[in-house]
């Protein structure tokens, strides 16, 4: 069970090992050398996020860090008039605090289902299948991973799964 600075590390990590991956994408490839290193900072910063996300329903010094993150993010959308995603992210921050800590937030179903707004969010408004926000939803879920990694659930769950 890591602590804020914990997780942020292993969202580092994991964000890391995750655009070390992407690099090698036929995608990647066609991308000039700017859009690699914002969308890298992006998908880097979305990783540290959600490694933090499952514990913001806790006062503690990661939720502090994750709200102040997320106003940078909110702000940044506000200004730059993407005000459906903007209202998404406002969503998506409140969710943590209609539950008790360890509960659904630390379930591998809502490490994939939380951040499928950044997955769908660009094809909703496209009004077709985009892959646009693909390296971003592989960043949120790189990030929760490394958290759930962190506390042990991933390796409790193997456990339990080989017992039975």
């Amino acid at each position: 069970m890591a602590g804020y600075r914990g997780h942020i590390t292993a969202g580092i990590i994991f964000g890391v090992a995750l655009l070390v991956g992407l690099a090698f994408t036929p995608l990647a490839a066609a991308l000039p050398l700017e859009q690699k290193l914002v969308k890298g900072v992006v998908v880097l910063w979305l990783a540290v996020l959600f490694a933090l996300f499952p514990d913001v329903d806790i006062k503690s010094k990661g939720q502090i860090l994750f709200y102040r993150i997320f106003i940078l993010l909110d702000l940044l959308l506000l200004l730059k008039k993407f005000y459906v995603e903007a209202a998404l992210l406002g969503f998506l921050a409140m969710l943590p605090i209609i539950s008790k800590h360890r509960g659904w937030t630390h379930t591998i179903w809502a490490m994939l289902l939380i951040p499928s707004p950044i997955l769908l969010g660009p094809m909703y408004l496209a009004r077709e299948p985009v892959l646009d926000g693909l390296p971003f939803y592989l960043g949120a879920v790189a990030g929760y991973l490394s958290h759930l990694f962190a506390d042990g659930m991933i390796i409790r769950k193997l456990r339990r799964t080989r017992r039975t």
